[in-house]
């Protein structure tokens, strides 16, 4: 077979296996669990095999016209370079870990059948974006990734927190996507085309003409997709659904989309300044907003969540320094380590027997429970933190590595005000990044709280896939940052001397200081009892005892389970630890400014429906009737009434007839 239809096959396969599961889901169970995973296994090697035979080198392009449009033509087109053909295989990767993890933890699922459905189109729709050659068939993988995201995330929609959930991440991405469609068609309109090889070329000979503008528009749509400041808040929340959509979703489809969208079209925003010190604020403020924000979460899901947010920001910070390989190789080696410590939160949840939540400050003797988990998730933890020789410290070594080139001049087209401002940020999230990682492993691992029910061992699909994933995260970056320049533009990507030793020094001290908090913590609460009225780093232990059972539910079924008062957030974080928690209090701000006059303006419009334009039809109505009843008086079927009603008109008539024959 050709490149081009091997690359067309790596879509089809799952698409065509989540229509099979569907239709097959009720009638032969049997097959449902082959039907999810095969494919996307088959996808996984074939997108291998194209980037094999890519190896770096010419793109693969090819197109077929869709349908005439009289004007900018629609295209079903590929267009596969370095870029595309590496994150193709990651994306197939973590899907099929995905599905056969999810063959175990969702085993006793009645609804197992259409959510691999759901997963297989959402893998599918993600490859579509990646082998995109044209932005309208990008488009429609983009869009339904959205709407997957929104049935998957409200998985458990008994809840009321699914529900919520995925209505949030529904409507807050669309509302990105909104400009951002204006966007794609502003950027056509310039363009002559959707094609992508064509719109670079347009950008090239100077040919766009309102760079800004669209630059822009298409930001708002990143933002929404890839939970950027200020349309990140959906994303912690969508937490309420399953752990595997978790891994799906932040490792390798719809967050990454936003950054892979970017990189493939990076001169695109390259051709406006401004838009790239907008990108570096935006980078800056989400990663050290949402490291202060995974500092002071308790649930373990959301603490990863806020991670993403903050891994995403640098991703985001490379580009906007204008190196797209430093962005890409994070986004490959992130997907590899966060899908791994979602998939080992997974087994953390199943061992405590809840779906969706789980409590770290409940947390209690885990670490000889689950070895396969505790494990595994140091490694990704490691490697998260940018601790050598994890496949994160080459990775974010590569964007810090970018900026400081940037702020010491060696480049031209980037402004060096965002040089420094993706190299300040990044530094300090380097700090916090390490902080949270410790304190999440201390209290999962070595917590205080009441230990929950033992519920066995974990299935085998589940485990085997943690140890897979684990590989990466710790050998990727060793040997990649050697390998990927020849895939992507040629840019060294390894670390350098000053941000290598910067990065892992401040990386270090918020280890430490994070472990000597807990253990100052951990000291204090061993010696009050828990419940007990006594000095506490943030008030007295009842105090603390009672807003932590207020403000986080039971992890372990419906059992309230006492939390674990030695939690060095806390005292990390001081007073602002309570505004952390709430992610900076972002919803309620929406809601005053957005939300509230929504639906006043709702209520005003039922409001004149009801109360004014309803007055007028009823009215409308009103006139006929009464009329109709009028006549419907003189219709009494007695014909000596009809002889004299004719005759007094006879009369009336002749009357006015005489006196206008007088008057004239």
């Amino acid at each position: 077979m050709t490149t081009t239809t091997l690359a067309a096959l790596v879509p089809l396969l799952p698409f065509l296996g989540a229509v099979a599961g569907l239709l097959l889901g009720r009638t032969a169970p049997g097959f449902v669990r082959p039907l999810a995973v095969l494919p996307t296994l088959t996808s996984l090697v074939l997108a291998a095999v194209v980037a094999g035979r890519q190896g770096g080198g010419a793109a693969v392009d090819s197109a077929t016209e869709l349908t005439p449009t009289g004007s900018v033509p629609i295209e079903l087109a590929l267009h596969i370079d370095g870029f595309a053909a590496l994150v193709a295989v990651l994306v197939g990767l973590v899907a099929t870990c995905v599905q056969i993890y999810s063959t175990g933890y969702l085993r006793d699922d009645p609804r197992y059948p259409s959510y691999a459905a759901l997963v297989s189109l959402f893998t599918s729709a993600m490859f579509l974006v990646v082998y995109s050659g044209d932005l309208i068939v990008l488009l429609v993988g983009w869009e339904v990734m959205g709407i997957c995201s929104y049935f998957l995330v409200g998985h458990y929609w008994e809840t009321p927190e699914a529900r919520a959930a995925s209505l949030k991440a529904f409507l807050v991405t669309k509302l990105g996507d909104v400009p951002f469609l204006i966007g794609l068609f502003a950027l056509a309109t310039d363009a002559g085309s959707f094609r992508i090889t064509r719109i670079l070329g347009t950008v090239a000979s100077g040919g766009l003409d309102h760079p800004t503008l669209i630059a822009l528009l298409l930001l708002a749509g990143v933002a929404g997709k890839s939970a950027q400041f200020p349309l990140h808040t959906w994303l912690p929340d969508a937490m309420a659904g399953p752990t595997p959509v978790s891994a799906l979703i932040h490792a390798a489809t719809m967050v990454a989309a936003g950054v892979y969208f970017i990189a493939r079209l990076l001169p695109v925003f390259e051709a406006s300044q401004a838009a790239m010190v907008v990108l570096a604020v935006m980078a800056a403020v989400t990663m050290t907003g949402s490291a202060l924000a995974a500092l002071a979460q308790d649930d373990i899901k959301r603490v990863l969540a806020y991670s993403t947010i903050g891994q995403l920001g640098y991703m985001t910070g490379a580009l906007a320094v204008g190196d797209r390989g430093a962005a890409v190789f994070h986004l490959l080696s992130h997907g590899a380590f966060k899908a791994l410590l979602f998939l080992a939160a997974g087994v953390i949840i199943h061992a405590a027997g809840t779906n969706s939540l789980a409590a770290m400050s409940r947390m209690r003797n885990l670490r000889d429970r689950i070895p396969d988990a505790y494990w595994t998730m140091t490694v990704a933890l490691l490697a998260l933190a940018a601790i050598p020789p994890f496949s994160g410290f080459f990775s974010k070594e590569a964007v810090l590595g970018v900026a400081e080139h940037v702020v010491t001049g060696h480049t031209e087209h980037t402004p060096a005000a965002a040089g420094w401002i993706v190299l300040v940020a990044g530094l300090l999230t380097a700090v916090l990044t390490a902080a949270y990682a410790m304190r999440l492993w201390l209290l999962a691992f070595r917590g205080r709280g009441t230990e929950a029910p033992d519920h066995g061992r974990q299935p085998l699909t589940m485990t085997v896939v943690l140890w897979v994933l684990a590989v990466p995260s710790l050998a990727l970056g060793g040997f990649a940052f050697r390998l990927l320049p020849d895939w992507f533009d040629g840019r060294d990507l390894g670390p350098t001397l000053t941000t290598s030793v910067l990065g892992t020094g401040l990386a270090l001290v918020g280890g430490i200081v994070t472990y000597a908090a807990w253990r100052h913590t951990t000291a204090l609460a061993a010696r009050v009892p828990l419940g007990a009225v006594a000095a506490h780093p943030e008030g007295d232990a009842a105090q603390v005892e009672a807003e932590a059972i207020a403000t986080h539910k039971p992890a372990y079924g419906d059992i309230a389970y006492a939390p674990d008062p030695a939690d060095p957030g806390r005292l990390l974080l001081g007073p602002l630890h309570r505004h952390a928690a709430a992610g900076f209090h972002l919803d309620a701000v929406y809601t005053v400014l957005f939300v509230r006059p929504v639906q006043a303006g709702a209520s005003l419009v039922r409001f004149l429906d009801r109360e004014v334009v309803e007055t007028y039809v009823r009215g409308a109505g009103a006139l006929p009737r009464w009329l109709g009843a009028a006549v419907r008086r003189a219709q009494t079927g007695n014909v000596q009434t009809y002889v004299s009603a004719l005759l007094a008109g006879t009369v009336v008539l002749a009357v006015a007839a005489v006196l206008v024959a007088t008057g004239a």
